[in-house]
């Protein structure tokens, strides 16, 4: 076969993929208890919505979207995040007119052309969840909290909440100056000085270790909160504490995206090496109007399931996922093929993980494929079992064999592996 997927796109097949099915279904449950309800948002949006709302002068936009004209001449972009998107369609359905906040959770593939390596891909996946509508400390906090519970759901132990405040547009500004004037001191590239003059926070987001090093002495954000921020992120830390929930003060994170203000947070994972950003958020009260929407306050993350696979794996979690086949049919006869193909039927509406043999292939072979299936029972069924209106069960554990009559076969397989 001569084609492959496309380099940079992470792919799961079986049986990886029921682990990251699993991880999706826990965050979906532990969003749904919150009252967070699910929605779908478009993949692609207008091109404008992201350069508006994520930032022109981020990498995001100026180095890793990927943009093309469609056939009416409109430039479109393969969503890089979420956060956008979903305020645009909480907007354009009119949802923030209703109860406040509008508390929304959704997932799938987010697109970047980055250099692929290990847990950084050109199609990854994420799942998203926001809070739009209230400016409330325990909002945010609930919002970390979630991740933070779904986290230890699925059995992670080592992730590290950084959490950080970056300000409002009364305190910002005075820090910004400030920063600006440190910066342009240092022996940087002209590339990283225009950054200077325009969002100067996102060199402090620079990942060169020669930018990091002259970084070390510049003016951290936490000392020129004004008084209403610093309160705000004080509340928020204490209903963290309130739950128990450790986190390590970042006075230096601050995200990739222009849109966040006051609380921003990560999710770190010590053994994923240079990669080892999991999943994060924060707040973006004038994203809103940025993207030409009212007044209207929102937090959010995004979680990172392709690197959540890779923690999983590193930390030794194997998930207890849903068997994918219970019962396996063996079919010796076309009649009896017929009727194992009712019964299987019958065992599924029954809730019961079924497949059989097809191919009309002997005894030797179909068993050979229930035991590649994963199922604890067999079913065998020949015309003599039909005739006699059985079916021969198969523990495929203790290899114990016996008669059950064909209209009680439902009832005593639910019991057993129910």
């Amino acid at each position: 076969m001569s084609f492959q997927a496309p380099k940079g796109v992470k792919e799961y097949v079986p049986p990886q993929a029921s682990t990251f099915y699993a991880i999706r279904a826990a965050f979906a449950e532990t969003a749904r208890r919150a009252g967070y309800a699910h929605l779908e948002t478009a993949v692609f949006e207008d091109t404008q919505l992201f350069a508006r709302g994520v930032g022109e002068s981020t990498d995001v936009v100026s180095k890793e979207m990927y943009t093309f004209t469609d056939r009416g001449g409109r430039s479109l972009t393969l969503r890089p995040e979420f956060t956008a998107g979903v305020l645009r369609a909480v907007l354009e359905y009119g949802l923030h007119r209703g109860q406040l906040p509008v508390k929304v959770w959704t997932d799938g593939p987010v697109f970047r052309a980055e250099a692929p390596q290990e847990g950084r891909y050109r199609q990854f996946f994420q799942l998203d969840l926001e809070a739009i509508g209230s400016e409330d400390p325990a909002v945010d906090a609930e919002t970390i909290a979630l991740a933070w519970q779904w986290y230890s759901a699925i059995g992670l132990t080592q992730v590290r909440l950084l959490l950080n405040s970056l300000g409002c547009k009364e305190c910002r500004p005075i820090y910004r100056a400030r920063l600006q004037e440190f910066l342009r001191a240092l022996d940087l590239d002209e590339p990283t000085r225009a950054r200077i003059e325009i969002n100067p926070l996102r060199v402090l987001d620079d990942k060169r270790p020669e930018v990091r090093a002259q970084l070390e002495g510049a003016p951290l954000i936490g000392d020129h909160l004004c008084p209403d921020c610093k309160a705000y992120h004080d509340r928020v830390k204490q209903f963290l504490a309130d739950l128990d929930i450790p986190w390590q003060d970042a006075p230096r994170l601050v995200r990739g995206l222009d849109y966040y203000t006051r609380t921003t947070f990560e999710f770190d994972h010590p053994l994923l090496g240079a990669q080892s950003g999991i999943g994060g958020g924060g707040r973006y009260d004038g994203l809103s109007e940025a993207i030409g929407g009212p007044p209207l306050p929102g937090i959010g993350f995004g979680l990172g399931l392709d690197r959540t696979v890779i923690a999983l794996d590193r930390e030794g979690v194997a998930l207890d996922t849903p068997p994918r086949c219970e019962v396996y049919g063996v079919a010796l006869g076309d009649e009896a093929a017929r009727a194992m193909f009712r019964l299987l039927s019958e065992l599924r509406a029954a809730g019961v993980a079924a497949d059989m043999a097809f191919g009309g292939k002997g005894l030797k072979g179909a068993m050979k494929g229930a035991d590649r299936s994963g199922a604890r029972f067999a079913l065998i069924l020949g015309e003599r079992d039909l005739a006699a209106e059985a079916v021969q069960v198969k523990d495929l554990t203790t290899a114990e064999q016996t008669e059950v009559p064909l209209a009680q076969v439902v009832d005593v397989l639910k019991g057993k592996v129910q």
